[in-house]
């Protein structure tokens, strides 16, 4: 894509990444630095995936809009110091001796790295190769200590009291009186210390400052032997770096507020920014990791691919989402649906602008592999499980080889993925929440009629020739609406509240045994599940 392009594609990571290649140009900047943080006390989330995630499709969208370079640094502030022992760790009673030290003084419980820090992000970078992110990892502690910092810390000492001018208004009187945006470590516990800072000299690079036991002491800022307070730490590395990009939540508004005036005392300008909504919970709580009443990276993907939780990532970032496991199936079957429209969309040359409008386009950094997608929506199959108690995958399998003869777990890999999720999701989810319901007269006319429409089709009729027919039936009886038609189908024959598009259902499952299903629920409709 070039400059000469009149139209900028429709979707927001082009849109992000013009506002970056504007700026770059005005700047003359030949490469930008996109960056994505991560606190290493705890373990990555999922919001840590979103945030990676969407980071590198707005790179990508650059990378295609300019043609010019850039890089992804995954940021770990592993200086910060243990506020806490976490709950989920061996050994807890040794590590309360480290509480205050950087994490990367604090030694691994599980003994498997030089320091806790080390273990964390170690299963941060297992985690985001896991899903093949292109990003440089970048730990706080090894910049700090390399005096890859050093001119930027002594450029804060030279603004401190600017530094200060900004902060001290968002704090309460108790934290003013004592914040500070340098942290010094103490020279024989090794705890980075929050305390008052008695005086600067920015020409020794040194801060003066008294312990808990009133010691008085002189602290060099370089080398790794202070750090700065978070907010003042954001805005340092964004000045010290040059950092173009950077996404962060909503509840980081405030801080990005102040850490971008901080940035500009300095002498830069901050990064672009993108607020990103968070997540809700099945209720419309908003997600707490100490809470845990999400759904983590993991429990996603036991029941679908993780393209579907790209895909739930990039819709709509500006908005409040529900995370909770009933929006698995959506996510799924929009993704297949985004990589069918792609390969219809690539081959023809009007589409091209759409494609790269597509998620799917994005998802897969503008090549999508052959064999993504698949001929089954995630849903049907989870359909089809409900219908016939699907225990294992092979059930699956035996009505999808019929509808699709030739299909197999290699020749459909994809397809066969989804097949093992089905099953489990099916398991976990649907089978607790089948609820039959008895038909009324009404319903109980259109079933019938319905029944006896599908005797007379041939075996092999289309879904799109079932559907039509579904749907002349449902008009012919007094609903309603269509609406309430499709919920009996679904409500009578399946037990659940909601279901799939009832033709392709029919094909899938048979012409005959969509028959006997009628037939046995009008006989003898269950009030449990199946």
């Amino acid at each position: 894509m070039t400059d000469a392009d009149a139209q900028l594609p429709k979707a927001w990571p082009f849109e992000e990444a013009q506002k970056l290649a504007l700026r770059a140009e005005a700047e003359g900047k030949r490469e930008v630095l996109f960056e994505t943080g991560y606190g290493p006390s705890g373990l990555p989330h999922i919001g840590t995936f979103g945030e990676v995630a969407r980071t590198s499709w707005v790179r990508h969208a650059y990378g295609v809009l300019t043609g010019r370079p850039s890089r992804l640094l995954a940021f770990s502030d592993d200086m910060d110091g243990l506020r806490k022992v976490p709950d989920n760790v061996p050994d807890r009673e040794r590590l309360r001796a480290f509480i205050g030290q950087p994490l990367t003084k604090v030694p691994d419980p599980f003994g498997t790295h030089e320091s806790f820090g080390a273990h964390n992000n170690a299963r941060l970078r297992g985690f985001l190769d896991r899903f093949g992110f292109e990003y440089e990892f970048a730990s706080s502690s090894e910049y700090y200590a390399a005096g890859r910092y050093d001119g930027a810390l002594r450029r804060v000492l030279e603004c401190y009291d600017e530094v200060l001018a900004v902060m001290l208004p968002s704090l309460g009187p108790e934290r003013r009186a004592t914040y500070a945006p340098i942290l010094p470590l103490h020279p024989r516990t090794g705890v980075v210390e929050q305390v008052r800072i008695d005086r600067v000299d920015p020409a020794a690079a040194t801060v003066f400052w008294t312990d808990a036991a009133g010691e008085r002491f002189e602290t060099s800022v370089l080398g790794g032997r202070a750090k700065c307070q978070w907010k003042a730490d954001w805005a340092m590395r964004w000045f010290a770096l040059g950092v173009d990009y950077e996404m962060s939540g909503k509840d980081l508004i405030d801080s990005v507020k102040l850490s971008s005036a901080i940035c500009r005392v300095l002498g830069a300008e901050p990064p672009i920014g993108f607020t990103y909504e968070l997540f809700l919970d099945g209720h419309g709580q908003k997600i707490s990791k100490s809470r845990g009443n999400g759904l983590s990276v993991e429990e996603w993907l036991r029941y679908a691919p993780p393209e579907s939780l790209s895909q739930f990532m990039f819709n709509q970032p500006h908005r409040a989402k529900k995370l909770f496991f009933d929006v698995i199936p959506r996510a799924v079957d929009e993704y297949i649906a985004h990589v069918e429209r792609a390969r219809e969309e690539a081959e023809s040359e009007a589409g091209s602008a759409a494609l790269l409008a597509n998620p799917a386009w994005h998802l897969h950094m503008g090549a999508i592999p052959e064999q993504a997608g698949s001929p089954i929506p995630f849903g049907m199959l989870l359909n089809l499980a409900s219908v016939i108690n699907a225990d294992t995958p092979e059930m699956l399998w035996g009505f999808i080889a019929r509808y699709r003869p030739g299909a197999s777990p290699p020749s459909e890999p994809f397809l066969a993925r989804l097949v093992d999720h089905a099953v489990l999701y099916y398991a976990d989810f649907v089978r607790p929440q089948k609820r039959f319901r008895a038909p009324d007269a009404t319903e109980r006319a259109g079933l019938a009629d319905l029944a006896q429409v599908l005797r007379a089709m041939p075996t092999g009729a289309a879904a799109e020739t079932i559907q039509n027919e579904v749907y002349a039936v449902g008009k012919r009886h007094p609903f309603p609406s269509l609406k309430a038609w499709f919920l009996c189908l679904y409500q009578v024959l399946l037990g659940q509240a909601e279901g799939p598009r009832f033709g392709g259902f029919v094909a899938l499952y048979g012409i005959m045994e969509t028959v006997a299903l009628i037939e046995r629920r009008l006989a003898d409709v269950p009030r449990e599940a199946a």
